[in-house]
């Protein structure tokens, strides 16, 4: 964000039902929820929006309707984040001498919330988010980690076993970014 102010491109990150300030407990989140959130963000907007997601936001950014178009960094579908989630606790449990599957981790789900990747979800999470895909959008640019064309040079950050980041991939996801608003503005 800071970034794209640099390129004089205003950005906000809503906060969403279960996530960062919010007072909604985040077992109690769930991905209709985020959508209908992102809903009532953009009709409160009045100016021109450009909507930029990272891998799971592409499950929801298609909620805001009202969108000059989409920018999409590495959009991942519903399933392949949880098998991520469901493949780091496994291995977690096995760094502590015990041992879990997928199949326990989503039926012990139903009676209560689960921690995936320092998260607490239920079960209705778990389900919305395996059935969920990136929805078609338009107009859209989407790029990847790495190089040549629809590519931006970095680090897949959420890759990492401990937080980071990269501040030659944020100058260049901002430049894109700001690149990509101004082609949709222009018509």
């Amino acid at each position: 964000m800071r970034a794209l102010a640099m390129h004089g491109t205003a950005s906000v990150l809503p906060d969403l039902p279960g996530q960062n300030d919010t007072l909604l407990p985040t077992d109690k989140s769930s991905l209709s929820g985020w959508r209908a959130a992102l809903q009532e963000f953009a009709a409160r907007e009045s100016g021109q929006l450009i909507v930029a997601s990272w891998r799971g936001g592409a499950l929801i950014d298609d909620a805001v309707t009202n969108a000059l178009g989409y920018w999409r960094m590495a959009p991942a579908a519903g399933s392949s984040i949880v098998k991520t989630m469901l493949r780091t606790r496994i291995a977690g449990e096995k760094e502590a001498g015990r041992t879990v599957t997928a199949d326990e981790i989503r039926a012990s789900a139903t009676a209560r919330p689960v921690e995936l990747a320092g998260n607490w979800l239920s079960a209705a999470m778990l389900a919305e988010l395996e059935a969920a895909t990136p929805a078609d959008v338009a107009p859209l640019r989407q790029v990847a980690v790495g190089a040549g064309e629809g590519k931006l040079p970095g680090s897949a950050l959420w890759l990492r076993a401990e937080p980071g980041e990269d501040a030659a991939m944020a100058q260049a996801m901002a430049a894109d970014i700001h690149a990509w608003a101004m082609t949709c503005a222009a018509g």
